[in-house]
């Protein structure tokens, strides 16, 4: 055992086998020395071991977690060992980097480590709610019923997320569309009209005249134009992802919003309703399931305002009554969680009203691609017709007159 107490490195190796059949692998080990004398007691004679080039590309995605806790949820209940679940998940995977985190975490148990411990040293991809259930899962022995409440939850968080960006990602797509569009066709199209239109020998009409004036600022700026814009933007998102006041401000903004507002809203309470059913049922006391919560929401509104029910049910006020008096929780709510705290059902309650929102999300994303269609297409419509109709009118003109 002493050959492995040095870091352990993947080689790959080839050689033929006791039946004189060519075989060939790969095996994580300290040395060389170390694979040589590992396949020499298997009864294979080595003919060549060398380092294994790490495969580089991907990486791990909130997805990956998803269909590794499903996975890993569905073998443990199926009787399969813990270290053999990792074993067949990581082998089986397409991406590397899932397949090296999986490896890794593996190793931490196999050494002593609780499975809570080893994912806690992977807080980019594990966080805390990922780790406190886990954690109380080994606890009370049910780690698998754990696993697949945990399972059944990022499922459920990931949909809506999807859903959130399918709403965004239409119009936005459409706006970048819509501008290439407009500046290929002010750059390349309207200078070939001002060369015609310069041999006429007549005054244009005042939309022409408007049209030809921006398209000769397109060809003059255009390298302003873009930098402008790709600057603005790299700034806009660099500032946003680092300044927690940004972050604020803009999720303020994103609340407030007309049509998305709603939705976002709507999206967030799914999301606080769904993390506190899951951490509440699985055990974890009241004001420690929503430190969890308020990481979840995704919203800094809403993790302000989990702070401070956090804080008025530490010093002895009802859930009902604190989320109450954030004043961003709908009546509906409200009521649900009040039945559930009397009732003693609240994880429940809170898991009707994420279903319930869920649902009202799914619908109002429907909603909303149907009407943003016809109104993309007037505006996309109104913009380039507008542009064609305007470098055309010239012509029109000189046909009026001959």
């Amino acid at each position: 055992m002493a050959a492995q107490a040095g870091k352990e490195v993947v080689y790959s190796w080839e050689g033929t086998d006791k039946k004189g059949k060519r075989v060939k692998g790969e095996m994580k080990a300290s040395g060389e020395a170390f694979v040589n004398a590992t396949l020499r007691r298997q009864g294979i004679t080595v003919a060549k071991v060398r380092k294994s080039r790490l495969k580089t590309g991907g990486k791990v995605t909130e997805k990956d977690v998803t269909l590794f806790t499903r996975q890993l949820a569905t073998m443990m209940k199926s009787g399969v060992p813990l270290l053999q679940a990792f074993d067949i998940v990581g082998k089986g995977h397409s991406n590397p980097a899932v397949a090296k985190l999986l490896g890794d975490i593996k190793s931490d148990v196999e050494t002593g480590s609780s499975l809570s411990q080893a994912f806690r040293k992977y807080p980019l991809y594990f966080d805390s709610l990922f780790c406190n259930l886990v954690g109380a899962g080994e606890a009370a022995g049910i780690l698998d019923a754990l696993l697949d409440r945990l399972a059944t939850y990022k499922e459920k968080i990931l949909a809506i997320k999807s859903k959130i960006k399918s709403a965004l990602f239409y119009p936005v797509s459409i706006i970048v569309v819509a501008f290439v569009i407009t500046a290929v066709i002010m750059i390349f199209v309207i200078p070939a009209f001002k060369e015609l239109f310069s041999s006429f020998g007549a005054d244009l009409p005042a939309p022409t005249l408007v049209i030809m004036a921006i398209s000769d600022f397109f060809v003059s700026y255009w390298w302003a134009i873009f930098g402008s814009i790709g600057g603005g933007l790299w700034f806009f998102f660099y500032t946003w992802k680092r300044s927690e006041k940004m972050q604020a401000t803009m999720d303020r903004l994103f609340l407030k919003m007309p049509i998305f507002g709603e939705i976002i809203r709507k999206a967030t309470i799914a999301r606080f309703s769904r993390t506190l059913s899951t951490m509440f049922a699985a055990g974890v006391p009241l004001v420690e399931a929503l430190d969890s919560v308020a990481g979840a929401s995704g919203n800094k509104v809403y993790y302000d305002a989990t702070k401070k029910v956090q804080g008025e049910i530490s010093t002895g006020t009802s859930l009902t009554v604190a989320m109450q008096n954030t004043e961003v929780f709908p009546n509906m709510v409200l009521q649900m969680v009040a039945i559930g705290e009397e009732s003693g059902a609240l994880d429940s309650m809170l898991s009707k009203v994420a279903d319930f929102y869920e649902g009202e999300v799914d619908d109002a994303v429907e909603a909303m691609s149907s009407l943003m269609e016809p109104i993309i297409m007037v505006v996309l419509g109104t913009l380039i017709g507008g542009m064609v109709v305007a470098m055309y009118l010239p012509i029109f003109k000189m046909g009026q007159v001959v």
